[in-house]
């Protein structure tokens, strides 16, 4: 799997590519700056992006720019996004198109190398990795708005194991509940939030989160 990595301090960099190298991956590229992304992406066609919001010369939201017009090039290409904060506006931006493959992760909450390499390889399959902070503060965002305010105490649990890209096994182990319970409360959501139903676990997620998105 080739991915280009986008960071512009060297340690953290090195390092994200040791790492992504130990377990396999290819690096096509480790770039410091935004219009290095820009390039990187353009010729290498990679697999995924592992990018930081703020790169060289602008340090403002230049590296989700990039990788935000390279989508647009290229629909559906896979992008990790690694940030020190929750940007609400850079997850909407990335949410928006629906067409999968999408990733915010925060720094200093990546506790170990199989948590980030999940991550990675979730995200260029076409599925979601979004830190917990990221969906909790864009279901606050929504809270108080219907239909999403009708939505039950559980009901909320189960949507932000959901948008992190939990399938029902996995959300049923965590939060001590049996699949059945979980498959009735997912239908419940899609229910109240006016979306069909998927088999699609990864679609299922990001229809989700678009709909959190609008208005």
């Amino acid at each position: 799997m080739r991915v280009v990595v986008a960071e512009d301090l060297f340690l953290l960099r090195d390092g994200l590519v040791r790492m992504l190298e130990a377990y396999d991956f290819e690096v096509a590229a480790a770039v410091e700056s935004g219009p290095e992304l820009s390039k990187a992406l353009a010729e290498l066609e990679p697999d995924v992006a592992v990018v930081d919001v703020r790169l060289p010369p602008s340090f403002s939201d230049e590296g989700l720019q990039c990788a935000l017009a390279a989508r647009r090039t290229r629909p559906g290409l896979p992008v990790l996004v690694l940030s020190q904060h929750v940007e609400q506006l850079y997850a909407r931006e990335l949410l928006a198109d629906g067409s999968g493959g999408i990733g915010y992760l925060l720094k200093d909450r990546v506790f170990d190398a199989d948590q980030f390499v999940d991550a990675v390889r979730r995200v260029a399959a076409g599925g979601t990795a979004m830190d917990p902070q990221v969906i909790s503060q864009l279901l606050d965002r929504r809270a108080q708005d219907q239909p999403l305010g009708r939505l039950t105490p559980r009901e909320l649990e189960v949507l932000e194991q959901m948008a992190q890209g939990r399938s029902n096994v996995a959300i049923a182990s965590r939060l001590h509940v049996t699949e059945r319970a979980v498959a009735k409360h997912t239908s419940n959501i899609f229910g109240k939030l006016g979306l069909p139903p998927s088999d699609d676990n990864n679609r299922r997620v990001l229809a989700v989160l678009a709909y959190l998105d609008r208005g």
